[in-house]
């Protein structure tokens, strides 16, 4: 196979390994009226479907990142992808609720281990510059098209099969990237003799992790003082503190905190926070409107997020002509400003409306969403060492799942206060849940409003490396 061919091919496995992991993200939404009548949860305990999952996936990315570099990235990316393709089988033949929460634990882990690999073979298999940026907007825009098609694809599956093909369906995806893998996807990792695993910090950072994500997931249900929960955040924050300790003393640090001196992989970070914070509850709040607000069934929702999931494509085509234009600050501030634009115009939606009424701002936000996604990612790899790549991706998608989890949070905590109702947001009244959504497109477009300010301030003087023919290239 020549090099060219290769490359199709690997892009192409590591397009749809992120399709898979974006489709999973959504797909769960529409099948848990389902499951959770069929296994017997109750309402409370049925966040838990969705929490196992998040708890998983983001207590374990910075030692998925670390492992990555350490012990090959296309090896860790095969037996990552085992281990999402076991949760998912798990999950399609649970028939109990632990072993449902623990099938999505297995799939957060695998997600978890997944993603910086994914993330850390596109650095490594294609060269910086107009190539990268490219195979770049295709794996970005194979994520938004997930989130859309995963919420169609639910319905349908739930409504035809049952809810266990939601699960099934991300098997065969599995084993088919395990098998191709080897054939298309060049391995790298550390040299043999640079190895070091550094125990303490890996147990320090992941336990730490794992204890904050689970605070900000628990907090809004039992209260963010509350003894059931403050406790987790103290001694998650201890951890990480310990952590920071260990790292500073350490000859080969889990995460060197050096990184942090490269201004376009801290930018790059803190976009992510604030992209996850802001546009990241989009498709939440967007189910509760068209299911909840205009009572639309699964299929009908899930076909009302088509315009979408074809923006958020188109928008992804136009990112090496935007980099060539106007760089990483500016490509950023420009997708935050069109989801500023487009949060707004949701605001203005009514409970008496219909799919169309959502169109304008779906489809402004969705170029906005491409724009600052893949650019992110993009940034965060300019001028960080080969043998670091893994753990800098690992610390973008950190810190894009402490965004979406803070923002999410403060959303629901805000929309409580505001309404001065102790309802949940499925038992509202329609014209109270369109309120609160109008709510939360206000709080994201403010948060989006913040990424335009790292934008300028921060990712100011980033530039792409050789974007060569991007113009061009981008046109086709």
């Amino acid at each position: 196979m020549n090099a060219t061919k290769r490359k199709g091919l690997a892009l192409f496995i590591l397009a749809v390994s992120q399709l898979m992991m974006a489709l999973d993200y959504t797909i769960i939404f529409v099948a848990m009226p389902s499951l959770g009548e069929d296994l017997g949860f109750s309402a409370n305990h049925l966040q838990w479907v969705v929490s196992a999952y998040s708890l998983a996936f983001g207590g374990f990315l910075l030692l998925g990142g670390r492992l990555s570099d350490l012990t090959g990235r296309r090896r860790m990316f095969r037996i990552a992808m085992a281990l999402f393709g076991l949760g998912s089988l798990l999950g399609g033949l649970s028939d109990s609720q632990v072993m449902l929460v623990v099938a999505r634990g297995l799939q957060g882990l695998g997600g978890a281990l997944l993603s910086p690999a994914t993330l850390s073979l596109i650095m490594s298999n294609f060269e910086e510059g107009a190539e990268r940026n490219r195979a770049m907007g295709v794996w970005a825009s194979m994520g938004g098209v997930g989130l859309s098609l995963g919420l169609l694809l639910g319905g349908v599956l739930t409504s035809y099969v049952g809810w266990e093909w939601t699960f099934f369906v991300n098997v065969p995806v599995a084993l088919a990237a395990i098998v191709l893998s080897p054939v298309a996807l060049a391995e790298s990792k550390v040299p043999s003799g640079k190895k070091h695993y550094d125990a303490a910090g890996t147990v320090s950072v992941t336990a730490g992790l794992l204890l904050l994500v689970y605070y900000l997931i628990q907090s809004p249900v039992d209260g963010w003082l509350g003894a059931r929960t403050l406790p987790f955040a103290l001694l998650g924050a201890a951890l990480l503190l310990v952590f920071v300790v260990i790292e500073s003393r350490s000859r080969d640090p889990l995460l060197p905190f050096r990184l942090f001196r490269n201004r376009s992989l801290t930018g790059a970070a803190l976009t992510a926070f604030l992209f996850s914070a802001s546009f990241g509850s989009l498709y939440y709040f967007l189910t509760l409107y068209t299911q909840g607000v205009l009572h639309y069934s699964a299929i009908q929702s899930g076909l009302s997020f088509l315009p979408l999931t074809i923006s958020a494509f188109l928008g992804a085509r136009l990112i090496n002509v935007m980099l060539a234009k106007a760089g990483v600050a500016g490509t950023i501030a420009a997708g935050m400003g069109l989801g500023i634009a487009g949060f707004l115009l949701l605001t203005q939606l009514s409970a008496t409306g219909s799919a169309w009424g959502i169109l304008p701002g779906t489809v402004i936000v969705g170029l906005g969403q491409a724009l600052v996604f893949t650019t992110m990612f993009i940034a965060g790899g300019i001028g960080i060492e080969p043998r670091q790549q893994g753990v800098a991706s690992a610390v973008i998608t950190t810190g894009q799942q402490i965004g979406g989890a803070i923002g999410l949070a403060v959303i629901m905590a805000i929309i409580s206060a505001r309404l001065g109702t102790d309802a949940t947001l499925e038992t509202m009244l329609p014209a109270d849940l369109n309120r609160a959504i109008h709510t939360a497109f206000l709080i994201s477009a403010v948060v989006a409003a913040l990424g335009i300010a790292v934008a300028i301030l921060v990712l100011k003087r980033t530039k792409p490396a050789n974007l060569g023919d991007a113009p061009a290239t981008a046109a086709h």
